[in-house]
């Protein structure tokens, strides 16, 4: 018995023709579906990138202990267990993240493993002088931005693209070894994640009028962009998926070439989507975690099911995939798993509810029909602790600062008897300006109107805190959610009919700024612009005090103050646009 898993990154569901996408060109999704299963009722679980990863090991829910982070000396991992049962593993995969602090451990898991350098402002290639760079409505520059066109310069052909490298090393894996047993590979590419980098023939499928800069790589924020780059860059987008597509039709072949579908589960599957305009936001974590993002596609074929063409209504998640594997190979999960094997062979149910969110968000849940976001009970957004024994995040260590005042926290069951580090955690963004947020799928599919309805709230809140129960989530997590850490949850918890008026501000669109008034500053003015004139400068400090202090400010300077709105996640609210703008325009 053998496996293959593909794994792509901002995978969008909806794009997809067995999910509906009609105007994408991704034949080879298509003709998965007719080889596979296809599950319509996927969700994830902890995000993003390296959260979701670590369920994939663990096969169980971390976003409510600890942010984004390695995998902990207690974690079972469902590679190393492969391993230690005599199943060979294989890492093939260009994640750029896997090099950095907050994913230093996941790769040795693996019996071998390949990378391959360059996406997204891998510090790859070194370079002193700045490269050439485009025009480009891009305004967080950070130095990865800089880094990915020194990096661009090395993919000028298709075969130097890290996708194809990654593709072409997980073929050459199971080229070699398929007249072997008992193998599992690994194939990952970071695609089709920003930036939507792709070569000219993806880009051609989808032609279109473009004379505006470069825009590949949108900021997290939301749109203030014309319609016409919104276009182009979900166009830049689909090229890129296209080039998954391609990518993926290489596997198909090599299976059908070798004759592996008797003998080798294929399980395709994603992280979480990208939200390209929908709902008037780019990107992902800085919004509630909407169905676009969550609401997942996923693909497998078991040889020992032989069921192909068909799909499962099943509510199934990313913490099912490491217990999916390991029955395949007859290897017995640790008792500290809570998923449970996909149910490729028959539509089974596998839970009533799924649990879903980033540390220190929106703690979420469905049950296929609702979908129940929970935001924090105070604008504080605290009690918020880390718990972990690798205090490292993304691209670096904890500070000392961070850890200054840590305490050991008592095990939880899953540690395995070990306390962890406990100290204060952090967010970039507050959940709290979106407010507690329920939907009912079945009438509002696209999640447009949030709806008020105690009884299906006090249900949704009920299988909120059962979960986290079972996710032995630490008592900070109720305390901030308001919710109760022991006895039932009641009507006095619940937060829908609180907070609408705050997630009504959240969810106002911002103003297109030719509609406010203007004169020498408006909101077109870039803010070094404004912070640079006194006057201008005393409106910002009186509007929004301590914007002129902010670190962020050495990036985003060149901004106009529109586009900082945009960013700034609900702290500049429509009316105060418009106050900020009315003064600015008798300067």
């Amino acid at each position: 018995m053998k496996a293959i898993m593909v794994m792509f990154d901002s995978l969008n569901r909806h794009m997809l023709p067995p999910y509906g996408g009609d105007w994408t060109h991704a034949p080879n999704f298509a003709r998965l579906a007719e080889r596979a299963v296809s599950f319509d009722n996927c969700y994830a679980g902890s995000m993003p990138c390296m959260p979701a990863r670590r369920e994939i090991h663990t096969g169980r829910y971390n976003f409510l202990h600890r942010s984004w982070g390695p995998l902990e000396p207690f974690d079972d991992s469902m590679p190393e267990l492969l391993k230690h049962s005599g199943v060979y593993t294989h890492l093939v995969s260009d994640h750029p993240h896997y090099w950095e602090d907050g994913g230093a451990t996941y790769h040795g898991r693996y019996n071998t493993w390949e990378f391959f350098r360059g996406q997204e402002g891998d510090p790859w290639k070194g370079q002193v002088a700045d490269p050439p760079m485009p025009d480009d409505l891009k305004q967080m520059r950070f130095p990865v931005y800089r880094q990915d066109w020194v990096n661009r310069q090395h993919m000028a052909t298709e075969d130097r693209h890290p996708q194809t490298l990654t593709f072409d090393a997980g073929l050459e894996f199971v080229r070699l070894n398929h007249g072997e047993d008992r193998w599992f590979v690994q194939i990952e590419t970071f695609d089709p994640h920003e930036p939507f980098f792709s070569h000219q023939r993806f880009k051609d499928l989808y032609p279109h009028d473009y004379e505006g800069p470069h825009f590949d790589w949108p900021d997290y924020k939301r749109v203030v962009e014309s319609p016409e780059q919104v276009g182009h860059a979900r166009m830049e987008y689909a090229a890129l998926l296209s080039m998954c597509d391609h990518s993926l039709g290489r596997v198909l072949d090599t299976m059908d070439e070798l004759g592996l579908w008797d003998d080798t589960m294929l399980i395709v599957c994603t992280d979480h989507g990208l939200l390209l305009g929908e709902k008037g936001w780019w990107g992902k974590s800085v919004q509630p975690w909407y169905n676009e993002l969550v609401h997942l596609p996923l693909f497998a074929w078991d040889p020992r099911a032989g069921t192909a063409g068909e799909r499962r209504e099943s509510l199934v998640q990313t913490i099912d995939l490491a217990p999916t594997l390991l029955d395949f190979f007859g290897v017995e999960p640790p008792g500290d798993m809570q998923g449970a094997p996909l149910p490729v062979g028959a539509d089974e149910p596998v839970r009533e509810a799924a649990l879903f969110g980033m540390h220190g968000g929106h703690v979420n849940v469905t049950d296929g029909r609702h979908v129940y976001m929970r935001a924090p009970v105070s604008a504080d957004n605290a009690p918020l602790l880390e718990h972990t024994l690798m205090p490292t995040h993304m691209r670096g260590r904890f500070s000392p600062a961070e850890l200054a005042d840590l305490e050991l926290a008592e095990p939880f069951g899953f540690t395995k008897g070990v306390r962890t580090l406990r100290m204060p955690g952090r967010t970039l963004f507050n959940p709290h300006r979106h407010g507690t947020l329920l939907f009912d799928l079945s009438t509002d599919p696209e999640q447009r109107t949030p709806i008020v309805d105690d009884a299906a709230e006090l249900r949704m809140a009920g299988l909120l805190v059962e979960l986290m129960r079972a996710n032995e989530a630490p008592p900070s997590q109720y305390e901030r959610l308001g919710l109760p850490y022991e006895g039932e949850v009641t009507e006095a918890h619940l937060l829908v009919a609180a907070q609408q008026e705050l997630a009504e501000q959240a969810a106002e669109p911002l103003p297109d700024p030719d509609d406010y008034p203007s004169g020498r500053f408006s909101l077109r003015s870039p803010v070094a612009a404004l912070l640079a004139d006194p006057v201008a400068l005393e409106v910002l400090r009186r509007h929004v005090p301590g914007v002129a202090d902010s670190e962020l400010l050495q990036m985003v300077g060149a901004t106009p103050l529109i586009g900082l709105a945009a960013m700034a996640g609900g702290l500049l609210p429509p009316p105060r646009l418009r106050l900020i703008a009315e003064e600015l325009a008798t300067l």
